[in-house]
């Protein structure tokens, strides 16, 4: 028994990218209110907010989960986790900063195929069906871009206040980082549980699955809005 609750809990995850639009983890509410409200530094909150934003970031989460599925050294997860940290810290600064913008149902979807690609990489597909293994280190970093990217667009829309917007930013960063991190914890205790399991094996391969088909909703999603809003 105790297998199939560690693979439930572990894919509590993938029933979040099932769910309905409403939850998708855009900033809304009181927390848009406050943030398009405030002028000068708010570094309590803002830290409060980013990892608020990643923890119930379920595009995120599957790309991360993804990302450490088949890593059992902590030195290869520190790694990849560093390389993807790198890479949307740098966006999400930059994008804000700048005001470099892309449209966010086009980021967005570019997001749900990041989760698309690494549960295909972990599938073996590419080097099945093409015969190469793209960099995997690369890839984590690109992709990092695009996601960081995307939180660029949820704080962009907010039209944020110039004044304390550094240390707004670099605030939601960090909390963007430690949100990644308690998610983290969370899912590698899991996956420790679950990979002595003598299914897990087995049980990896649909896991897999899974999330690509949840990368694939994702993209869907986020392609329909692109296109009914661009039309519109």
């Amino acid at each position: 028994m105790r297998p199939l609750r560690t693979l439930a809990a572990a894919f509590g995850l993938l029933a979040l990218a099932m769910a309905p639009p409403a939850l998708a983890h855009n900033i809304t509410g009181k927390d848009a209110a406050f943030v398009a409200s405030s002028a000068g530094p708010h570094i309590g909150p803002f830290l409060y907010l980013g990892a608020k934003h990643m923890v119930t970031g379920y595009d995120h989460l599957l790309f991360i989960l993804g990302v450490v599925f088949f890593l059992y050294r902590l030195k290869h997860v520190a790694l990849y986790v560093t390389m993807f940290s790198l890479g949307h810290s740098i966006t999400l600064l930059a994008g804000v900063l700048t005001g470099f913008h892309i449209n966010p149902y086009l980021i967005d979807a570019i997001i749900g195929l990041s989760v698309v690609y690494k549960a295909f990489d972990n599938l073996d597909g590419f080097r099945t069906l093409f015969g190469v293994q793209p960099d995997a280190r690369l890839v984590v970093l690109v992709f990092g871009l695009f996601h960081g990217m995307g939180l660029a667009t949820k704080l962009q829309e907010l039209h944020l206040s110039h004044r304390g917007l550094l240390a707004n930013l670099i605030s939601f960063n960090v909390g963007v980082e430690l949100g990644q991190l308690i998610a983290l914890s969370l899912m590698l205790g899991l996956m420790l549980i679950w990979r002595r399991s003598s299914g897990f094996a087995r049980q990896a391969v649909l896991a897999n699955i899974l999330i690509l088909t949840a990368g694939f909703v994702l993209m869907q999603y986020q392609l329909v809005g692109y296109f009914t809003h661009r039309g519109a």
